[in-house]
């Protein structure tokens, strides 16, 4: 059997696959840079497959490759990463400079905080602060000290995606929101923030900020220079996109150990998981976990529910729970729940 591979796409359809979600309004603020440096729109338009009657529509948008090609072209005609929202231009490789002020930390808190820090050496009109709070929270802010309104939500929003789409990339897993807040009116295309931030969404805020899990800043960095040399050659998807890995190994694992099964041996986890066994033991202790504690828990949870709907003997829920003897399954319970079945039975 001869297989035939399907013709290939022409550029301009790719461009134009996916969700068209991010605002047209972000367009119009490069094009705004682009004819303040009296540079032609045309060829601009045509490359990211943009009409001039799209420019024009308030509500259109666009796709994330389309956003990707446009942004890349308008940076590199400006030689400014910012395009135009600053007091000056930060030349091609700006932000580059910046993500690699950020590595070699010990943890992705430290990283973020060197990013802050760097950050206000490339411009003094916006300021980011990072703010422990005491719900086990963060605060990311940015201080608008002087952007001009025009650019305002586009130099806002890009901000906060960059560090967001760095700080994922460098501990490789996405870093989920627990809330976003800007302090500009709610814009016509509003509906756009909750692919933008997949979080909940306030406008009219006194600052910037977004807010994520405080943990996060305990994790470790799992990237080196070479895979910064490689991620630098195309970065802007890390701004325009969602990091792939939705969640941390760790919550990989607990999801695949399920609620209601004995746990697999880290050989087959492994194997489901498409990574060796030696691969997963590595990247839990990065994440601060062990399989022997994981295994713990699910056994332990799934002790108390045998425990609590079913009468059978200790020993059978010792065997249930994947314990060589009864004898192993009472002390590890007790230490784990300060009770001994038993006790624990009594309790429901």
């Amino acid at each position: 059997m001869i297989s035939r591979k399907p013709p290939a796409q022409p550029q301009s359809a790719k461009l134009l696959m996916g969700q068209s979600v991010t605002p047209m309004a972000f367009v119009r603020g490069m094009a705004r840079a682009l004819s303040k440096a009296q540079l032609p729109l045309n060829a601009w338009l045509e490359k990211a497959q943009i009409t001039p009657d799209q420019l024009d529509q308030p509500l259109a948008t666009i796709t994330a490759a389309q956003m990707e090609v446009a942004s890349e072209w308008a940076m590199r005609a400006l030689n400014d990463e910012a395009l135009g929202w600053f007091e000056r231009a930060l030349p091609w490789g700006s932000y580059g400079m910046l993500a690699r002020a950020s590595m070699g930390a010990n943890n992705l808190g430290i990283a973020m905080r060197r990013w802050s820090r760097h950050h206000g050496l490339l411009t003094s009109l916006v300021a980011l602060h990072i703010t422990p709070r005491p719900d086990a929270l963060i605060d990311i802010t940015i201080t608008d000290l002087g952007v001009e309104p025009k650019l305002q939500e586009f130099c806002h929003v890009t901000l906060l995606r960059n560090m967001l789409g760095f700080a994922s990339w460098a501990v490789d897993s996405r870093l989920s929101l627990h809330s976003a807040s800007f302090a500009f009116t709610e814009p016509a295309h509003a509906a756009a923030y909750d692919v933008l931030f997949q979080c909940p969404v306030t406008f009219g805020a006194s600052h910037t900020h977004m807010t994520l899990a405080s943990n996060y800043l305990d994790l470790p960095l799992r990237r080196d220079e070479l895979a910064l040399n490689t991620m630098l050659q195309r970065a802007l998807p890390l701004t325009v996109r969602h990091y792939r890995r939705d969640r941390l190994l760790v919550q990989q694992v607990q999801q695949l150990l399920g609620s209601d099964r004995p746990a697999p041996t880290a050989d087959d986890l492994a194997n489901q998981l498409n990574m060796s066994t030696r691969s997963l033991y590595r990247q839990l202790q990065e994440e601060g976990a062990s399989w022997q504690q994981l295994k713990t828990q699910h056994a332990m949870t799934l002790a108390r529910l045998a425990l609590l709907t079913h009468n059978w003997p200790i020993k059978q829920v010792a065997s249930h729970c994947g314990f060589a003897n009864e004898k192993s399954f009472m002390r590890a319970f007790r230490q784990h729940t300060g009770h001994s079945p038993a006790a624990f039975r009594q309790r429901k």
